[in-house]
């Protein structure tokens, strides 16, 4: 009996990777799957949390070199939706100067995934919403340094 629940859970499974897989497209399924830079960094120079309409969490954190980001992170509770623009928003931001990171728009994220289902577009502006607040912050901080 316990192998028949084993193959049913697998074919459950298969069925709703093939699924997801289907609505998301391939690239945001395999962040999904295995997103890149997740994780926190230690003493960001700029951070930012916010929480979307629909509830879930994105944090993201940045490390500058000169004017360049030269480390990028996030961490989210949300769905597969808001972990895949996450990892794609902070791997956007890698080597980008501020004036460029204020080009990542929630499209260029869709675009770079291969699209999102409409109910889905939200965790796209949830990520570059986030993006740029962290930048904010960094940039509240240069100032900060600045008149110090």
């Amino acid at each position: 009996m316990g192998k028949k629940i084993d193959e049913l859970v697998k074919e459950l499974k298969d069925q709703i990777f093939e699924e997801t897989k289907e609505a998301f497209g391939d690239a945001a399924f395999q962040r999904w799957l295995n997103p890149i830079y997740k994780g926190s960094l230690d003493d960001p120079d700029g951070y930012a949390c916010l929480k979307g309409r629909c509830g879930d969490t994105l944090e993201i954190f940045l490390k500058f070199d000169g004017e360049k980001v030269k480390e990028a992170a996030f961490l989210t509770d949300g769905c597969g939706a808001i972990t895949a623009c996450g990892s794609f928003v902070a791997e956007m931001s890698m080597g980008k100067s501020p004036d460029e990171i204020l080009d990542i728009t929630a499209e260029a994220i869709i675009e770079k995934l291969g699209g999102l289902p409409k109910d889905e577009a939200h965790c796209a502006s949830l990520a570059t919403e986030t993006l740029q607040e962290a930048l904010n912050d960094y940039m509240v901080k240069q100032t900060k340094r600045v008149k110090a």
